[in-house]
């Protein structure tokens, strides 16, 4: 008989039921596709082996393996420091990759890196994504490129329809696969952020996250090399604003004058309250 998952919301902010719900197994036997298609939520990571420095974990959507996710990750590495299993500091194998994570404040962070960023032009971004106007305009890399735009309004963040077939061909035209949307500061009902923001990927087979730590990592980088990051700080917070489903990420960095090094990428992860009031009423 295999275990029942523990479920997990990843990145919520505080008192409100958003970011990412995910499965956690304690055990990867059996078919794991087949169990991650019955666990009713749009993550399950299985944890194929643990010691107290290393975990190896394998990801799935309930219609395919992922390989990598650190959504995942965060809620694995939870429920596993919950039960006194790892350290403070973990090496995670993921989809044939390593990736270092680190417990910080009573959340985990994994290692993304350093971001490469790059001004561009922003002539005709507007009119391609059909808004009434943009600030800076930025390419940012952390493996993958991505393409981060300033907005004129948190109103206007909130409430763009996206419209895929623009974000995609704004992708292939700029030579990106993500497309960020942000604008400075936070939502007050949602706790202090230096940024909020949007991600989209078409391009990457997917229309819209609710919770990605490689588009924050990017938009923590462009904010340094724009010399808006906290000089005196190296630990901040950004609201992610999918509709309906916001997410709160923390991201540990290193600051300089074109941008960011050693940036860590994670947040909070807890069991699902509504999941633990299914199981006890």
């Amino acid at each position: 008989m295999t275990d029942a998952p523990a479920r997990y919301r990843v990145f919520s902010p505080a008192r409100l039921p958003g970011g990412k719900l995910v499965s956690v197994f304690s055990g990867a036997e059996g078919d794991l596709q087949a169990r991650a298609a019955a666990a009713g939520t749009p993550l399950s990571v299985f944890v194929q082996d643990v010691n107290v420095s290393d975990v190896v974990l394998r990801v799935f959507t309930p219609t395919r393996e992922k390989g990598e996710s650190d959504s995942g990750a965060v809620a694995a590495l939870a429920s596993l420091s919950g039960r006194g299993e790892l350290l403070d500091v973990a090496d995670v194998q993921m989809g044939g990759d390593t990736t270092p994570a680190q417990l910080c404040g009573g959340e985990w962070l994994l290692r993304q890196g350093d971001v490469t960023v790059q001004a561009i032009s922003a002539d005709g971004v507007a009119e391609r994504l059909g808004l009434p106007g943009v600030g800076a305009v930025h390419a940012a890399r952390i493996a993958r490129p991505n393409l981060a735009v300033e907005l004129d309004s948190l109103e206007v963040l909130q409430n763009i329809p996206p419209d895929t077939e623009a974000v995609r061909a704004l992708g292939l035209a700029t030579d990106t696969s993500g497309l960020l949307l942000y604008v400075l500061g936070g939502v007050p009902k949602l706790g202090h952020a230096i940024a909020s923001f949007r991600a989209f990927g078409p391009l990457r087979g997917f229309n819209e996250d609710a919770a990605s730590s490689n588009m924050f990592a990017c938009l923590v980088g462009v904010l340094g090399a724009r010399g808006l990051l906290p000089e005196e700080a190296g630990l901040l917070r950004g609201l992610q604003l999918m509709p309906g489903h916001p997410a709160r990420l923390t991201a540990q960095y290193v600051a300089r004058s074109d941008g960011a090094s050693d940036l860590w990428v994670g947040g909070s992860a807890a069991p699902d309250i509504s999941a633990l009031d299914s199981f006890n009423s």
